[in-house]
């Protein structure tokens, strides 16, 4: 696996093709039970793939939301190969689809700690692309405290891969709050976010941060969230949905495992940056 190669240039378009291409993204509200959570998102990637779709997101977090935040360190796969990324594998070439596996912990050289990874599968099943989640959440008002850094180790590279409809961004959770990643993505026709915001972070800012993300970049946003109350008393936002690149909600979830629809078209994302040319007046 590989991240996008340092001599591909980014500032231009990557080819788009011409048909709409069906995308979804999971919902769950994962346990400390990862054969539970496996067997959940087996059921929901299922569902999602017999109603068409092509792509589908997973959450972050979605094999294990631990009673403690150690409890993911003690699971954390090796780039040889697990029983999470060969569920994801499997999903993949069974459906024949590309699954974009939210995250799963995976070891880091740093003790105590792993890395927040997004692993992406071919619709054969292959692992195509890692993410290392760049940016880790840190938040504390009264009761409530966050503090990923504590066994999380941040990734470095920027990092998309080329699926049949575009270049692809890839993104995880509190990602969504540095724009500046985002540019540093080139044009992409889509960027992916999964994520497990809390209910007070989310309520507040997480559809205003994803309809700018998908305003600025012009581009569709896929979001697979956490969505509930969740056996270690915390509680995530959810609302996991697709934005169009005008900003415009296209399909949500608010709160509960499902899946969310929706499809790329790649003529309305043509005709928004025609009509909007913006990201061609760009001076800096």
């Amino acid at each position: 696996m590989a991240s996008t190669p340092r001599n591909t240039d980014l500032s231009r378009p990557s080819a788009i093709a011409s048909a709409p291409f069906a995308l979804a993204a999971i919902q769950m509200v994962s346990t400390p039970s990862v054969a539970h959570n496996l067997q959940t998102a087996r059921r929901l990637v299922a569902e999602a793939a017999g109603r068409g779709a092509q792509l589908v997101l997973l959450p972050e977090y979605w094999p294990i939301m631990g009673m403690h935040e150690t409890d993911k360190v003690a699971l954390a796969e090796s780039a040889q190969g697990g029983p999470i990324q060969q569920c994801m594998a499997d999903m993949a070439r069974e459906h024949g689809i590309w699954v974009i596996g939210g995250t799963l912990p995976m070891v880091a050289t740093e003790a105590g700690k792993i890395r927040n990874s997004t692993l992406v599968y071919n619709p054969a099943g292959e692992a195509v692309v890692r993410y290392d989640k760049i940016h880790l959440f840190s938040f504390t008002k009264g009761q409530e405290s966050y503090d990923e850094a504590r066994t999380i180790a941040h990734g470095a590279e920027v990092t998309t891969f080329e699926a049949p409809f575009g270049r692809v961004g890839l993104s995880v959770c509190y990602d969504l709050r540095f724009p500046e990643l985002y540019r540093a993505m080139g044009h992409c026709a889509l960027i992916v976010v999964p994520a497990a915001f809390t209910w007070t972070t989310g309520q507040a800012h997480w559809e205003i941060l994803l309809r700018a993300r998908a305003i600025e970049n012009q581009c569709y946003v896929l979001a697979a969230a956490q969505g509930g109350r969740h056996e270690n008393g915390r509680r995530t936002w959810g609302h996991s949905m697709l934005i169009d690149p005008w900003g415009e909600i296209k399909a949500v979830l608010p709160e509960g495992e499902g899946v969310v629809f929706g499809q790329i078209e790649p003529h309305h994302l043509e005709q928004v940056r025609i009509s909007l040319p913006a990201l061609e007046h760009r001076r800096l």
